[in-house]
C-alpha cells in the first residue's frame, strides 16, 4: 500500500530542511515495492516500539517497519495556480500524493529572509490554501462545463455528479477547502476522478528553530495565540517540529540522542509525531506478523476485514481467504510463546467478516 505525504510550504519555512531530517529516517528500498529512485522521495519508517518487541520475542532474522513516502514539493509562491514560479510542476506534484504536510514558519531570523517580508503563520497558510482552492476552482468549473450537455439530456449520473460539483464550487468561491464539505460515500465516487488538492488530508508543520525567536515562546507576542486558534477553529491537526535540530541529531540514537535535543533547547522528538501524525492522517493503523524468518508491520485502512487486510501481503489473499488466526501483540508477549498463547485461548480463528484491530498479531490461512 502506498502512502505519499507532499511537503509543501513557502520558501525560507524549512521545507528541505525537514525533508533532509526525514530522510535520514529511511529505510532500505527494496523492502517496498512503491518505492523510487527519484531523490526528492524518501520512504521512512513509521516508530513503533511494538515490531522491535515482537521481533526480539521471535528471535526474527528480519523485520521491516511499515513505512511513509514524503515527497519534497517544489516551493509554493503566491500565483501559483496561474502558473507563477513552479507553479504548475508544484501543483500536478501535489495531485499525486496521498495527503500534505505544509510547513509554517514561527521563528524569527534576520538571517532567513521571509518571502513577504515579515513572519505571520496564518498568513502564510492562507497563501498557500487559496493557490490549493484556486487550482480546485479552475478543475471543478471545467468539469461542471463538461457535464453540462449530458445533463440537458437527462443523464441520472451526470445530474447526480454536477450536484455534487455546485457543491464543492460554493466551498471553494468562499475560500474553504473542499475537504470541509460533507459528502456521502457515493458523492465521493464522483468526484475522485477530478483529484482536488483541498480534498487531500492537510497536517500543518509548525516549524521552529532551537536558540532563536519562536513565536511559541514570546508570551508578548499574539501570532502564535492567532496561529492555533485559527487551526482550532477549523478542526485542523498540527504539529510542532525543529527541522533544523531534528536534522543535526538524526544520526544518533536514544540517550545520546535526547541528550543532544536537550542541549540543543529542543524537547519533544517532532520527527516522529510528524510520521505518526501522518499514519493517523490518512486513517491507518498497523497489523503484524511475525516468525523466525521476519516480524513485519504492515498497513491497512482502520476499518478493513481480514481478507482486505491480507491484501498487503498478497493480493491473492482476499479471495483465497480461509481463516485467520489473530492475537493481540501484547498478550502473546506476555504469554511467552505461540504454544502458551494457545493454552489460555488467547489465540482466536477469525473470519472473512472479521475487522482487524490496531496491533493484532496475524497468521493468514488461505
Amino acid at each position: 500500500m502506498k502512502l505519499s505525504i507532499g511537503i509543501v510550504g513557502l520558501p525560507n519555512v524549512g521545507k528541505s530542511t525537514l525533508f533532509n531530517a526525514l530522510t535520514k529516517k529511511s529505510v532500505p528500498a527494496e523492502n517496498y515495492p512503491f518505492c523510487t529512485i527519484d531523490p526528492s522521495v524518501g520512504v521512512v519508517a513509521v516508530p513503533d516500539d511494538r515490531l522491535w518487541k515482537l521481533s526480539e520475542f521471535s528471535k526474527t532474522e528480519k523485520t521491516i517497519p511499515a513505512a511513509v513516502e514524503f515527497v519534497d514539493i517544489a516551493g509554493l509562491v503566491k500565483g501559483a495556480a496561474d502558473g507563477e514560479g513552479l507553479g504548475n510542476k508544484f501543483l500536478s506534484h501535489i495531485r499525486e500524493v496521498n495527503a500534505i504536510a505544509e510547513v509554517v514558519r514561527i521563528f524569527e531570523d534576520q538571517n532567513v529572509i521571509h518571502v513577504d517580508g515579515k513572519v505571520n503563520p496564518v498568513s502564510d497558510i492562507q497563501v498557500i490554501n487559496l493557490e490549493l482552492v484556486l487550482a480546485d476552482t479552475e478543475t471543478v468549473t471545467k468539469r461542471l462545463g463538461s457535464v453540462e450537455r449530458d445533463v440537458k439530456r437527462g443523464d441520472k449520473a451526470a445530474v447526480a455528479e454536477k450536484n455534487v460539483l455546485e457543491k464543492l464550487k460554493a466551498a471553494l468561491d468562499v475560500g474553504d477547502l473542499a475537504n470541509s464539505v460533507t459528502l456521502t460515500d457515493e458523492e465521493q465516487v464522483l468526484v475522485k476522478g477530478l483529484q482536488l488538492l483541498t480534498m487531500k488530508p492537510i497536517m500543518y508543520v509548525l516549524n521552529k528553530k532551537a536558540g532563536g525567536l519562536n513565536l511559541d515562546e514570546m508570551p508578548d507576542d499574539t501570532r502564535f495565540k492567532e496561529l492555533t486558534d485559527y487551526l482550532a477553529s477549523k478542526n485542523w491537526k498540527y504539529v510542532i517540529v525543529d527541522a533544523k535540530v531534528e536534522h543535526e541529531i538524526m544520526s544518533l540514537e536514544g540517550e545520546e540522542k535526547e541528550l543532544f535535543r536537550a542541549e540543543l533547547g529542543a524537547t519533544d522528538d517532532g520527527i516522529n509525531n510528524l510520521i505518526k501524525g501522518g499514519y493517523d492522517l490518512l486513517n491507518l493503523e498497523t497489523y503484524f506478523t511475525t516468525g523466525v524468518q521476519e516480524t513485519r508491520a504492515w498497513t491497512i485502512e482502520k476499518g478493513s476485514t481480514a481478507p482486505i487486510a491480507g491484501t498487503a501481503i498478497h493480493t491473492d489473499f482476499k479471495d483465497k481467504f480461509i481463516r485467520a488466526e489473530v492475537i493481540f501483540w501484547k498478550d502473546l508477549l506476555d504469554a511467552g510463546s505461540y504454544a502458551a498463547a494457545r493454552e489460555k485461548g488467547l489465540v482466536r480463528t477469525e473470519g472473512k467478516e472479521y475487522i482487524v484491530k490496531d496491533g493484532d498479531v496475524i497468521e493468514f490461512k488461505v
